[in-house]
C-alpha cells in the first residue's frame, strides 16, 4: 500500500508466495492437472485483471485474492507463503492465515532450516512451509 501511494499508481502483489524455482520451473499450460496457483491482490480491479492474465501466461492459476489490505495472507510464513497449492486448494489457506500464528511460524524459520540438509531440494522447503500450519 506505501509502494502505491509513493508511485501515484496501481500496485498488483503477485509471485510473491512462489519461490524463484518454482515459477522457473513448475509454470504449466493451462488445464493442466495439478496446475499450481498464484494468488494476485490489488486495490484496482483493471490492474489485478491485467496481473492475472500474466499469472496465467506465466503458467499458473491466477487466484483474486482481494485488496492490498488484505495481501498479508500472501506474506511471508502465511499458509499459501511458497506452498505450492492448487486453484482448490488456495482458498483455504488464505482463509486460514492468522497474523499471531504466522508471526510465530516466522520466528521459528532458523530452527526449521537448520534441520533441512545442506542440499535441500525445492520439495524440502516446500514440505518445510506446508508442515509448519500443520
Amino acid at each position: 500500500m506505501w509502494n502505491t501511494e509513493q508511485l501515484g499508481r496501481p500496485v498488483v502483489k503477485a509471485w510473491n508466495a512462489a519461490q524463484a524455482e518454482t515459477q522457473r520451473t513448475k509454470g504449466v499450460p493451462a488445464g493442466t492437472p495439478g496446475r499450481l496457483a498464484i494468488p494476485v491482490a490489488g486495490d484496482s480491479e483493471e490492474a489485478r485483471r491485467v496481473a492475472m492474465q500474466l499469472v496465467d501466461d506465466t503458467g499458473f492459476d491466477p487466484y483474486d485474492a482481494g485488496t492490498l489490505a488484505d495481501s498479508w495472507r500472501q506474506q511471508p510464513n502465511s499458509p499459501v507463503y511458497c506452498t505450492e497449492l492448487t486453484l482448490d486448494e488456495l482458498p483455504a489457506a488464505l482463509a486460514a492465515a492468522d497474523r499471531v500464528k504466522d508471526a510465530r511460524i516466522r520466528d521459528s524459520v532458523p530452527e526449521r532450516l537448520a534441520v533441512l540438509p545442506a542440499t535441500a531440494t525445492l520439495e524440502d522447503v516446500v514440505e518445510m512451509n506446508r508442515a509448519a500450519h500443520r
